[in-house]
């Protein structure tokens, strides 16, 4: 009895503490988009792009990081709940709904392991998918960009010097269109990438272990 106490307590200090992890995460992007603010960057890329596709992925991204907050909150909670699980409590988380399943021995004995994955995973496919749209926004700047560009160049009748700087700036603005959605696509689908990378992986760790942990239901059933 007494060998088990410190092996819970080494399985406790073992939880990852992805919320704060996150929270470091949050606080540097909060940071850096102070930085940008302070500089005129922001005020530059909204007022360069007339599309407003800029701040559409940007409202999307921050969205998009807020809910990663919150999973990540409730995974890490999840993991707590599955150590007490291991112990013999009863709780409302996802690992006791599965230990408990297995202990009724279900017909589909895949189906506690389908659910289980549905509460850890199914949530992020759709978080993948919008993090595939900010790219997709991106692109889609570009494609109005350079057919802004295309069509100011189509428009060219005559090329006067005196009237070259005009021509020049009327040119730039779809290109700037381009290239500023193009980049802030990019980031944002980078950004967002790494934080769902990490709540898989996170996931992925949290389903292992309460299936390790089921292994002693199906065993004293066999």
């Amino acid at each position: 009895m007494q060998a088990a106490a410190p092996s819970a307590v080494h399985a406790r200090r073992d939880i990852e503490p992805v919320w704060f992890e996150w929270l470091a995460l949050g606080g540097l992007l909060a940071f850096g988009s102070w930085l940008l603010g302070l500089r005129g960057v922001w005020a530059l890329l909204l007022t360069s792009d007339p599309t407003g596709l800029t701040l559409v992925i940007i409202t999307v991204f921050a969205a998009s990081t807020l809910w990663c907050g919150a999973r990540a909150r409730e995974l890490q909670a999840q993991r707590r709940l599955l150590e007490a699980a291991r112990g013999g409590a009863r709780n409302e988380g996802w690992a006791s709904d599965y230990l408990a399943a297995l202990a009724l021995r279900p017909r589909d004995e895949a189906a506690p392991l389908d659910l289980l994955l549905e509460h850890s995973h199914g949530p992020h496919a759709t978080a993948w998918w919008v993090n595939g749209i900010q790219l997709k926004l991106g692109l889609l700047g570009k494609v109005i960009g350079f057919s802004v560009l295309a069509l100011q160049i189509g428009n060219i009748q005559s090329f006067d010097a005196s009237q070259s700087q005009d021509l020049l700036k009327s040119l730039t603005a779809g290109l700037g269109i381009a290239l500023l959605t193009t980049m802030v696509g990019l980031v944002g689908n980078i950004l967002l990438g790494l934080q769902l990378t990490r709540l898989d992986r996170y996931a992925d760790a949290l389903v292992a272990d309460t299936q390790r942990a089921g292994l002693t239901i199906t065993h004293g059933q066999g």
